[in-house]
């Protein structure tokens, strides 16, 4: 059951009820009725009446003027807006509840919400309007029908945790209580209008992804808004009366109100980190130092010298440095200590946005936005952020974003998939570390994430990971067994069936190729399984293969066009691991 308690409070009681009571901007709404009040006695349903008919006309005219009378008693009205409006939905595959049982949820969120409590006669006045089989909305006026301000303060958290209650009582799905971090949702109204301008997200989404995108770019406040007006946002700033920076808004530039001037979103109310002061404590000058962009080192491709080849390389080695700085950031985000660990997992995102921005269009890029989305709610709780001081996360997503596209032309060599397989681990370690200290939204989000992770891992890796299996099962069997010793005698703690698995055949390979370019493979698999931690990984072979060929810069192998072939008694054909992060 999710009540969504309006912060702005509006100023048009009449015009709230016809739209309840109405068919909806898209017929949506059906059989409007009232299933309680303050006054059973004195309320009459408007819903009785065919819409806009006289009788309903009337009705509606006297329901507002009752709502709005203890507002006009008022010397002065509520500068804010008087009109509190809260809708209570309810979650995707609750049983759907009477009538009776929606007018118990008003009447219980007007008591917890001190709005209006059981036995006090001099409360505000409201109404619960139901149009629809799986929610209502409250809608109530701001002012005591005995001239006292009521007392509101946490409406919004109070509603929420009566509604955990109710849950419980009715037999409901339970949902995950909130902690007040999360970003603002956007609302029907904005979710319509978007469509309606063609958009392919709400403002306030829209809003909220260039905001970190231009932060995860920047260096300083004032790059920061620079970057947001280069992206064609628009952005208005406030001051105090002393003639100081009080925040900041932004607006895109086709949304406007009905007299033409653009609907402005403060950046304290798109996320609560996305603050003018949060902001700048990004860019104090110590943190600058610490912070600034190292340039990421350009690889040529061995065959050509020239300018473009270096360009196409960029990419490449800014992955991976990315996944270098992500696996560090794991054991961080394991050990003990929960500030840092809050700091890694908060920079997280900014990883994320500039892969997901950096990826060209296709399956993986959508799952990457998506995977960020879904993020964003994971990295942030109340638990204060302590950023260690090489900040390689921050770093790793600025070169990220400088260093351009990868494009499907780029040798690759697995340097996205190692990212890729970085992330999911991280991911997972992120939702472990929440539900360890009971942040259920935001374990949930993270494991959220890490599916989408996982799915643009498989994509990335699929090629790849074929041909590297092919090639494995080419080798001559003593060279394959040697190769399989040396995984168990390097990682004796894994289960002695992980030698078989398909993964294998491309770890064989990875080897091999090592081998013949003067490596020594048991000292690179020592290397690889003593790097990072690999207790959350699902296929540690897998993992494997992605450190030991960015370590040694593996060229990858030539994609296989002809017919797969049959290897072995069963004619087994290379696989594609399912990825590498599992829940713990």
């Amino acid at each position: 059951m999710v009540p969504d308690v309006n912060e702005d409070k509006g100023r048009d009681t009449k015009g709230l009820l016809y739209y309840l009571f109405g068919p909806g901007k898209r017929e949506e709404h059906t059989d409007p009725h009232i299933v309680a009040s303050w006054n059973p006695l004195l309320v009459q349903d408007p819903g009785e009446f065919p819409f806009l008919s006289d009788r309903h006309t009337e009705r509606m005219s006297a329901l507002a003027r009752y709502l709005d009378l203890s507002v006009k008693a008022l010397s002065q009205p509520p500068a804010n807006g008087w009109v509190w409006h809260c809708p209570v939905r309810n979650a995707p595959g609750d049983r759907l509840l009477s009538d009776e049982e929606w007018a118990t949820v008003a009447r219980r969120i007007m008591h917890a919400t001190n709005l209006a409590r059981e036995g006090d006669e001099q409360a505000v006045r409201w109404v619960a309007v139901r149009h629809a089989e799986d929610h209502i909305h409250i809608v109530a006026t701001l002012a005591r029908q005995d001239g006292r301000a009521p007392r509101y303060h946490n409406d919004a958290i109070k509603a929420q945790a009566e509604c955990r209650k109710m849950e419980h009582e009715f037999g409901l799905r339970r949902l995950n209580a909130g902690d007040g971090t999360a970003a603002k949702r956007p609302t029907s109204a904005e979710i319509i209008k978007a469509e309606r301008l063609g958009q392919e997200q709400p403002s306030r989404l829209l809003l909220q992804q260039a905001a970190r995108r231009a932060l995860s770019g920047a260096h300083s406040e004032e790059e920061f808004f620079s970057c947001l007006e280069g992206e064609g946002v628009l952005v208005k700033m406030s001051y105090f009366p002393s003639g100081d920076p009080r925040g900041y808004s932004l607006a895109v530039l086709d949304d406007t109100n009905a007299e033409g001037a653009p609907i402005w979103y403060p950046g304290a109310k798109l996320a609560p980190d996305l603050s003018l002061p949060k902001i700048r404590s990004r860019f104090l000058r110590s943190e600058m130092e610490q912070d600034a962009p190292a340039p990421v080192q350009e690889s040529r491709d061995p065959g050509s010298g020239t300018d473009a080849d270096t360009v196409i390389e960029r990419p490449v080695v800014a992955r991976r440095q990315a996944a270098a700085a992500v696996e560090n950031a794991v054991t961080v985000i394991v050990a003990e200590e929960p500030e840092p660990a809050a700091g890694e997992i908060s920079d997280l995102t900014e990883v994320l946005d500039a892969l997901a921005e950096t990826t060209t269009p296709g399956q993986q890029r959508t799952e990457l936005l998506a995977a960020a989305r879904a993020y964003d709610r994971a990295s942030r709780s109340h638990v204060r952020a302590v950023r260690t001081q090489d900040r390689a996360l921050r770093r790793a997503a600025n070169d990220l974003w400088h260093s351009g596209y990868l494009l499907r032309s780029s040798k690759d060599g697995g340097a996205s998939a190692w990212l890729l397989s970085a992330l999911v681990l991280a991911v997972f370690a992120v939702a472990n570390w929440h539900a360890q200290r009971g942040h259920h939204q935001q374990a949930a989000a993270a494991r959220e994430s890490a599916q989408h992770l996982r799915r643009a891992y498989q994509q990335a890796a699929g090629p790849n990971f074929a041909a590297l299996q092919r090639e494995g099962r080419r080798l001559p069997g003593p060279v394959r067994q040697r190769h399989r010793n040396s995984l168990l005698r390097y990682h004796p703690h894994q289960p002695r069936q992980e030698a078989d698995r398909a993964t294998f055949d491309a770890l064989a390979y990875t080897l091999h190729q090592a081998e013949q370019q003067g490596h020594d493979p048991g000292e690179l698999l020592r290397q690889a399984t003593a790097w990072r931690e690999l207790d959350t990984a699902q296929d540690v072979t897998a993992v494997l293969v992605w450190r030991i060929r960015n370590l040694v810069d593996l060229p990858a192998p030539a994609a296989d066009t002809q017919r797969p072939e049959r290897t072995g008694r069963h004619g087994d054909r290379p696989q594609t691991p399912d990825g590498p992060g599992r829940q713990r």
